[in-house]
């Protein structure tokens, strides 16, 4: 539990704390109050969290990272989301993705300028609705594969420079999905809309027209593909799941001192006997969110297979979130309806984390099947 860390994670809680109270809460000031660029203050943040030593937390040692545990990670990203900067984000470098172990020339193209910082991958994981079928990979009489097909909501997809693309393949007489590296200009590779979400972050949808991609882009062999994918969606479904509980824990304090300023019927809000009761019922789910964060973690860092604990943790940890902040805008009044108030903009944000990386309602029946049809899983 967060109360029973080792004295190594904890003070790696202090430093957290003084780095988001010292770089990301002023440097959200700049962006709000300054109006400041805010490529710039990705930079600042970026760099102060190298010096920091944050940066390299989700990087692997053989590229120069300190590749911290599953707990380490959860720490830190609990601590920073707690400040609700929106900056958080820009702490962590690039990890490897699916990218990880894998051999020459990929690591030399894009692996290693993507830990350094010099490349921008994206993850190009679904067909739209309207798809007639996967995205294919078909080999040439050269040896080259031959892409056709459509992804859709690639996120930072419009600002990659190559798209880990999951593709139905042919090669060397076996069939299966697997996962090809694609420049994101290469000829034939086409962004047919670039869009917005409700959070404030962009994504992309791509056409692929007989794209030729050399073969030693294909990462594994075919029906390698949907294991590496869902192996990359675990790992940031838990990181989801700490966001949302240090969201969760800044829109409580939020609440909290709200409820006990003055107001104009001459006693705080929070005497009301009503207001307690959904007060608390904030309180109890979030303590219930961030005891199943990190019993997770720590079952992950003992190397337990937590593939159905960390569904199970990102459906109850982005559902509280959501549930803490409408009750928070109903406490706080109108006001919090404004554009641009802190829970205006929390509110926005929170609701796309129960869908991305799995909506509630897919990982709940998968859930099920790990449990009905497989017998995995524990409570």
């Amino acid at each position: 539990m967060p109360e029973s860390l080792p004295t190594e994670l904890l003070q790696l809680r202090q430093r957290a704390e003084r780095f988001a109270a010292e770089v990301l809460a002023p440097e959200q000031a700049a962006v709000e109050v300054a109006g400041e660029d805010h490529a710039a203050v990705r930079d600042r943040v970026t760099r102060a969290a190298r010096e920091s030593g944050f940066f390299s937390m989700t990087q692997p040692k053989s590229a120069g990272g300190s590749e911290a545990g599953l707990l380490a990670l959860t720490v830190v990203r609990d601590t920073l989301a707690g400040y609700n900067t929106g900056l958080d984000r820009f702490v962590f470098g690039p990890g490897p993705g699916v990218l990880a172990d894998c051999g020459e020339p990929l690591r030399s193209r894009y692996l290693q300028p993507l830990l350094n910082g010099e490349k921008r991958g994206a993850f190009a994981f679904t067909e739209p609705d309207d798809a007639q079928h996967y995205t294919r990979a078909v080999r040439d009489a050269d040896g080259v594969f031959v892409v056709t097909g459509r992804k859709s909501y690639v996120t930072r997809g419009g600002d990659a420079d190559f798209l880990n693309t999951l593709v139905e393949v042919e090669a060397d007489g076996k069939k299966g999905r697997a996962l090809l590296v694609i420049d994101a200009h290469a000829p034939g590779v086409l962004i047919e809309q670039r869009f917005e979400s409700l959070d404030g972050s962009h994504h992309a949808a791509f056409r692929f027209d007989s794209v030729r991609v050399p073969a030693e882009h294909l990462i594994g062999k075919p029906g390698d593909g949907l294991p590496r994918a869902m192996r990359q969606i675990g790992d940031t479904r838990l990181a989801i799941a700490a966001q949302a509980v240090g969201l969760s824990r800044w829109a409580i304090a939020f609440t909290h001192a709200h409820l006990q300023a003055p107001h104009h019927s001459g006693e705080p809000l929070g005497a009301r006997e009503g207001v307690r009761l959904r007060y608390a019922e904030l309180r109890i789910k979030t303590f219930a969110a961030r005891s199943m964060l990190y019993r997770t973690a720590r079952m992950g860092e003992a190397g337990a297979n937590i593939i159905n604990e960390g569904m199970a943790c990102k459906v109850f940890t982005t559902e509280t979130v959501g549930e803490v902040t409408d009750t928070a805008m109903q406490l706080v009044g109108g006001k919090a309806l404004t554009v641009g108030h802190p829970l205006e903009r929390l509110y926005r944000e929170v609701r796309a984390l129960r869908i991305a990386e799995g909506a509630s309602d897919v990982l709940r029946l998968n859930l099920a099947r790990g449990s009905l049809d497989l017998n995995k899983g524990i409570l």
